[in-house]
Parts: C-alpha cells; structure tokens; sequence
C-alpha cells in the first residue's frame, strides 16, 4: 500500500530512534503477573525473562569520499571581478570532494532463535559496514544482515552462537489498552535498561513509514532503544520499539512498537526469501473520519452511512480491490471476520497475509453492504514469490566516474559503464562508455545506489529502470532497460 501523507502534529516531531550519544538519567522498571483490579502490577518476572534476551547492536560507516557542491563566495565579484581564481560572479555552487567522518551508532535487537537469529529496526542497521552485538552477558559477535524491509522499518540480522537466550513471541492482536508492558533496550548506551508504561493505544499510524499499525505506549524510550523490546506482564514480545514522538527530541510522552503480528510474517519472508512477500489491494485512500473533516472543511456535508474504514479514493484495475469490485467512494468495513475502523488496522491485516491468499472484503456502497471473496495479489498484480534482482542481470561492470570526467563534463557525480556482457544493459543498447546519473528519478552515486535501484524495481508492478545519463561526448541519452 502507498503511504499517502507524511505528516508533523504542532510543533511535535516523529523520530527514529537508533542512534545514541550523550548522557542519561537512570530509569527504572516496575515487575509482572496477571494484575488484580486495584492491585499494584509485578514487572519482575517480565524483566527477568526480556533482559538476556535484549542485545546492544553497535553500528559503524567507515569514511568515505564524496563529492558535493557548496555556495560561491557571496562576494567573489568584489575581489574577483575577472574570475583569476575560478568561477567569476556566478553567485552558483562548486564542486568539491571531502572526507566524510567514520560514523558511530548504537541500537537494540532482540534474538528470536538460540542459533542467533535477531530483530531490530531497518534503521538501526541500514547503511552499516560493521555491526558488532552485544548480549547482556558482555559477550561480543560480529553480525550479518539477512534481509531488511524498509516499509515496515524491520531488519533481521544474524549472529553464530548456539544456545543464546531468547525471548518467546506473543501475539500482539491480544493486547489491551490500559495494559502494563516494559520497554527493554539500551538507550544512550546504557545497556539492560528497563521502563514501564501503559498500552496506550493501538493501530496507530504515523505517516513515517508505507505500512504502520503501532502500538503506543507511555514506557520511556529514548535513543538507543530502537530495535528493542516492548514485553507484556508474561515475558512475552509483543513489539519492537522503533519511534517516539516528542517536541524536544527527547522522551516526553509517547513511543511507538511494530507489533509482532507484522513481524512474525515480514522475520519469515526475509528468512524464506530474502525479501518480504507483501499482499496488497492496489487501493490508494484514506480513514472515513478523515475524508469526512476533508469535506467539512470544503463546507461539504457527507453521508457514507459510517464515521468508520476505510474510503476508497483510487483503484488499479490489475489489483486484488478491482477484482473485488471496488471503486472511488466505497468505504471497506471488514476483511474476513476483522471489523475496520482505519486504513492502518488494513495494513496490518494485510501484513500478515501474502500473494495467492484468498480473503472476504465487505464494503459499502450508497450505503448498502457488498461482500466479495478475492485473491490477495503483489504490486506486480498477480500472485507469484517476488525476489529482488542483483545487479549482475544488467550484466555490466561499472565504476564511479573521476575527477577528470566530473571537470571535462560539468557533472558531480555517475557511474561509468566500463564493460557490457550479456545482460539487460546490452539488450537495451547501453554502450561502454555511457555515464549513468538516475535511475527511475533516483541519483546513482556508487555501486550501491545502483544495487539498490535494480533491487526496488525489480519487485515493483513495473520492472524497468529508466536510466538518464549521458555519454563520453557530453550528449545526454535516455534508456529503458527492462529487468523481465
């Protein structure tokens, strides 16, 4: 599903929360069981159970060169009217090459396996060229990344150990709110820290990322605990930390866990496949209770026969929605048994499902209920595994371009085509020499801005990389390269 809007509240912000640096004050947790009304909670069981299982992940980016621009001096026409020493009075950018500073981080993971298999945010991990784990015994591992799934902002990574502690899954659906749950991690590198807060509410959705169904709570998090636990008075997980929602940038109220029901199935896929087997409508559109302030706003008055789901704004003929028979002004209420009361609570039943499942979608329309059975499909439109292409079906060698090239062209940055094999490069008639700069509106940079760019069309509805750059003679050129 498309993430429609991305959106700030006041002055509050959304962060993620992996990175941490500084000092802190200590936070302490309370102890679990199953409460008594007007009964104090016991935390103790659930913190004894999360803690060995909650590891520290350290990330570093080594130092890297690139190439950027920076403003001309403002006053280059004043001591340089007839440009001796470069750009005369252009009042433009120049081209220069720095250093970029290695980069440090720290996360939280949680181990879901004795043989070292862990969970943690996408952006805890993404970018990384070392991550080294940490359990709560101090023992250190180096980790390796199995798979990453940017939409849901989950990552699997993995260590070789035998035996490790481990936290059991709950199900997260049984959650309630008003129901105690402990945030496990390590916020400001202060390893094993524990908190404690209610549920505060669930299938809360952000706009930060294409699919959200969070679970809210008042348990403190800060940097640091991204990719960490939230656990329920049994000791199981429940959640994987991964935003507050702050003013200050610090913890002031709120923070936000995936619940395992998106992260059972997208930890699976990434272990089967190596890339997430996602279900989709095809459907753009939005929470009734929003479209309905939409059109107050407009001084419209509107009568769908519900104040709850999901209005329907858009629908693609090949999707799983059109074969449902669903179209603009509809309102989706129910999948299978599962009333709807907003598109995030849609996304995460969708989540759980994958491309050949068949499901029941009841929806109004005028205000009378239509109930249609249909099969789930991909973004591609039909129900076959998705797996991301690498880089060797362009069948080409590449390199980034150099300071001679970048000074004899005018450009910042590419990547040139340095050989042609067999592959999808040949087939669409690109030629050794040729400078890639986008694809698909994408800058390519380096190597992996171009993995990156083949990987993510090779599972979209429309496999192509349209590449802009241009040739050694400085002409512009344009292709379509086809990764079918």
């Amino acid at each position: 599903m498309k993430n429609l809007s991305k959106y700030l509240a006041g002055s509050a912000i959304v962060l993620a929360l992996a990175f941490s640096t500084g000092a802190f004050i200590k936070v302490y947790a309370a102890k679990p069981e199953t409460a008594v009304a007007g009964q104090p909670v016991d935390l103790t069981y659930a913190a004894e159970k999360a803690l060995p299982a909650v590891v520290h992940i350290k990330y570093v980016q080594n130092s890297k060169t690139q190439t950027v621009e920076v403003q001309d001096n403002p006053f280059g026409d004043f001591f340089d009217p007839f440009g001796f020493f470069g750009n005369p009075g252009q009042g433009g950018t120049q081209k220069r090459q720095i250093q970029t500073p290695k980069k440090q981080a720290t996360g939280s993971g949680v181990i879901i396996s004795e043989d070292g298999y862990i969970v943690t945010n996408n952006h805890v991990v993404e970018g990384a060229d070392e991550l080294t784990v940490t359990l709560n015994d101090n023992s250190e591992y180096s980790a390796r990344i199995i798979g990453t799934d940017k939409t849901t902002d989950l990552a699997l990574i993995k260590i070789n150990g035998k035996n490790l502690p481990t936290l059991p899954i709950g199900d997260s659906d049984k959650l309630k709110v008003g129901e105690w749950v402990l945030a496990v991690g390590n916020p400001f590198t202060l390893n094993s820290t524990v908190t404690a807060g209610i549920v505060s509410a669930k299938a809360r959705s952000l706009g930060a990322n294409g699919v959200e169904s969070f679970i809210q709570t008042d348990a403190a998090i800060n940097a640091g605990n991204s990719g960490g636990a939230l656990v329920n008075t049994q000791g199981e997980l429940v959640g994987i930390n991964a935003m507050l929602y702050s003013q200050t940038g610090s913890y002031s109220g709120y923070g936000f866990a995936i619940p395992t029901t998106i992260m059972k199935k997208v930890v699976n896929d990434l272990k089967q496949y190596g890339e997430v087997q996602r279900a989709v409508l095809l459907i753009s559109g939005l929470d009734v209770h929003n479209y309905i302030d939409q059109q107050k706003d407009k001084g419209e008055t509107v009568d769908l026969g519900t104040n709850d789901g999901i209005y329907v704004k858009d629908v693609d003929p090949d999707g799983a929605g059109a074969q449902a028979g669903l179209k603009e002004g509809d309102v989706i209420t129910k999948l299978d048994d599962r009333t709807l009361t907003k598109m995030s609570e849609l996304q995460e039943y969708l989540a759980n499902k994958k491309p050949g499942d068949k499901v029941t979608i009841t929806y109004l329309r005028n205000k009378k209920p239509i109930t249609k059975a249909v099969t789930l499909k991909n973004a591609k439109g039909n129900t076959e595994i998705l797996k991301q292409a690498d880089m060797d079906v362009l069948g080409g060698n590449f390199r980034a371009i150099t300071k001679e090239q970048k000074d004899e062209l005018n450009i910042n940055y590419g990547l040139e085509v340095i050989k042609v094999n067999n592959g999808a490069l040949k087939s669409a008639g690109v030629a050794k020499g040729f400078i890639i700069q986008k694809i698909n509106d994408g800058i390519i940079k380096s190597i992996e801005d171009l993995q990156n760019a083949v990987k993510e069309a090779s599972t979209s509805k429309e496999p192509v990389l349209y590449i802009q750059g241009v040739f050694p003679t400085g002409k512009k050129g344009y292709y379509a390269v086809p990764l079918e």
